[in-house]
């Protein structure tokens, strides 16, 4: 009995260890958004944008050019389209997880669609220097900030969920992390984005992929309790 008590007690505390964890980082996410949108909106400048591109200047080397060339293309349409598929297939024929296959397009495509709204909404001009890449579009929130928080965040999520292993675990968590942090800088370093952009590109883009997850999962947990039992009923 007192077994069954500790693990009970253990796993109340973690679950409001988790809880506390995402309600911080959704409050965060969303302040952040508010108080940069209603700095570009005012048309204030923003002291930051400026010393972020003066740092990310002070690095510029042709290999590291290269490098963050490299780095901002897995933020893409076009390499998240392409993963969105392979994962989609994964989660439908060898895995299995219908829900997770559910997942993946409405997180991806909606994180998409919403920052083309975003964009259409704020209408900031990107930065007026040389872009060091292609680009075309508005600015406000970055496209590939906002994707890549939504997409790796759900990754982080998947892993969080699905590996045991706790070494494994954060040893993935903390590589997407930065991996998505790396692509965030890649846009500044490129010239293509004010950080401003790229800071709320994250922050929408961890609301949007918690707002998803959370919105799914009850629907997951509706259906089974609620369709399945019909479904089994009927046949």
């Amino acid at each position: 009995m007192k077994r069954i008590f500790k693990k009970a007690l253990a796993f109340f505390a973690l679950f409001t260890v988790e809880l506390l964890f995402i309600w911080t980082v959704f409050i965060s996410c969303l302040l952040l958004f508010l108080f940069l949108a209603r700095e570009i909106l005012q048309g204030q400048e923003i002291n930051f944008d400026m010393r972020a591109f003066a740092f990310a200047d002070s690095l510029y080397n042709p290999a590291f050019d290269g490098f963050m060339k490299n780095i901002t293309f897995f933020a893409s349409r076009d390499f998240i389209t392409g993963a969105s598929l392979m994962l989609i297939f994964y989660f439908l024929f060898i895995r299995r997880h219908k829900w997770y296959s559910i997942k993946v397009p409405v997180i991806a495509l909606g994180s998409i669609s919403l920052n083309l709204i975003l964009k259409f909404l704020f209408d900031r001009e990107r930065p007026i220097i040389p872009h060091l890449v292609k680009s075309y579009g508005l600015s406000f929130p970055s496209g590939h900030a906002m994707i890549s928080a939504s997409f790796y965040g759900l990754l982080i999520y998947l892993v969080w969920v699905n590996v045991k292993n706790p070494l494994g675990r954060w040893a993935l968590v903390v590589a997407l992390a930065l991996f998505i942090l790396l692509i965030g800088f890649s846009r500044v370093y490129l010239h293509v984005h004010y950080a401003s952009d790229v800071l709320a590109g994250f922050a929408a883009g961890l609301l949007w992929v918690i707002i998803a997850v959370y919105v799914l999962r009850r629907i997951e947990r509706y259906s089974r309790r609620n369709i399945a039992p019909i479904v089994e009923e009927s046949t």
